[in-house]
């Protein structure tokens, strides 16, 4: 590669710092991001049972309003992280959210599972223009020191969006109907992507690739060649699929005897995200301190104690075993991430959308295959599975204890 094609590092231009009006506005706006992407995302999740119901459709079968769009999410991850390392970041990421939305308006008006099938594919398809590349601009704009707490926000406003989107279209399904549920849905998606658009400030940092998709196939050789990224790309595969399962089929035991709660005091379970975005700033916090190394494996544990505490017959235990899980999932995660985003070198987009593939990927592959479980086994086969996959995410967590730290990241550069 010549010296003409190398883009010139902004090395003029600070990092943003804690306690500055740019600090807050770059985290309200990823705030208001990871909310919106996550409830419009996941919104589907509780109304599966309705579904079922309504075009006659197995738990399995009922899983693939949701499977499909992170489905197409994981795949769309890597493409437009391609386009955004030479588009840049903001414009994306806008575009993402408002189409998301627009998509989840039309999902209220669907005649037939196929229909809401392709327009939440189509969702998924959109989504792929915010997740890793908010993670790559938290990565460029945000100082070292202050990158865990930020990146802790933005997960806090992930499980946010979470659980608003869970228990409001769980709540107005038992009201009105599941389609007056996503409509109103889509609206809020919609005021989120204008806030996050006013709020975010332009990336300073930013460094375009005159390579575009040609950096696709010599980034993927760097990232997975790397001794650290692939451990965490598949701990964050592990990671969404035993927490996506775990959400996805408690319902259909609360919701049949001994327990028979109903839709919205099981839709109201997503109140447990509160936990989820405490636990997120508060492992940030924790990892600036401490470093990642000494964190992750804990809070893997922790996971791994909340799962079977849900095989008790007591609803109070049950939902302490919940509670447990959804902290240590929200903050290993934001350790994960954030590790990710420190360790990853040009092009940095690129392996935030590799880790998030291998996120949303296990979000459809294994709670899909929870499904069959649940059919076969009921929850403990579902607890079964999930705890195996717990368990070996613990041990990639011992062993990236001993991984060597990278030096000082370079300035970004174009991959040749």
């Amino acid at each position: 590669m010549s010296a003409s094609t190398i883009p010139t590092a902004p090395s003029a231009r600070p990092a943003i710092a804690a306690g500055t009006p740019e600090f807050r506005r770059s985290n309200r706006a990823l705030f208001f991001g990871g909310f919106a992407t996550f409830a419009l995302l996941y919104c589907v999740q509780p109304l599966m049972p309705l579904l079922s119901r309504e075009f006659a459709l197995t738990p399995a079968q009922s899983s693939g309003a949701l499977s499909i769009a992170t489905a197409a999410l994981a795949v769309s991850l890597l493409l437009t992280s391609a386009v955004s390392d030479r588009l840049g970041r903001k414009p994306l990421m806008v575009a993402a959210l408002a189409v998301a939305a627009l998509m989840t308006l039309l999902c209220a008006f669907a005649r037939s599972y196929p229909q809401l099938l392709l327009m939440r594919a189509a969702l998924g398809l959109a989504l792929g223009g915010m997740p890793a590349i908010a993670m790559a601009y938290l990565a460029e704009e945000i100082e070292a020191p202050s990158l865990g707490l930020s990146m802790g926000l933005y997960i806090s406003g992930s499980a946010f969006g979470g659980m608003a989107g869970r228990v409001l279209v769980a709540v107005l399904s038992d009201i009105w109907s599941w389609r007056a549920a996503l409509a109103l849905m889509g609206v809020l998606g919609l005021c989120a992507a204008v806030e996050f658009w006013r709020s975010l400030p332009r990336s300073k940092n930013f460094v375009a690739s005159a390579d575009g998709w040609r950096a696709l196939p010599a980034g993927l050789r760097r990232h997975l060649g790397d001794a650290g990224l692939p451990s965490l790309f598949l701990l964050a595969f592990l990671l969404m699929g035993c927490f996506v399962s775990m959400y996805n089929y408690i319902a259909y035991r609360l919701l049949a005897a001994p327990f028979k709660l109903s839709q919205s005091t099981v839709g109201a379970i997503a109140l447990l995200y509160l936990i989820g975005i405490v636990s997120a700033v508060w492992a940030g916090r924790l990892v600036d301190r401490l470093g990642r190394r000494g964190v992750l494996w804990m809070l893997l544990s922790a996971m791994l104690a909340g799962l079977l505490l849900t095989l008790a017959d007591s609803l109070p235990v049950i939902i302490a075993g919940m509670a447990l899980f959804t902290f240590g999932f929200f903050a290993a995660h934001s350790v994960a991430s954030s590790w990710v985003g420190r360790r990853a070198r040009a092009p940095q987009a690129l392996a935030s959308a590799l880790y998030l593939f291998f996120y949303y990927l296990g979000s459809s592959a294994v709670g899909s295959l929870s499904g069959l479980l649940w059919a076969r086994d009921g929850w403990s086969g579902v607890v079964a599975a999930l705890a195996a996959g717990l368990g070996l995410a613990l041990l990639i967590a011992l062993r990236l204890r001993n991984l060597a730290p990278l030096g000082p990241r370079a300035p970004a550069l174009a991959v040749p």
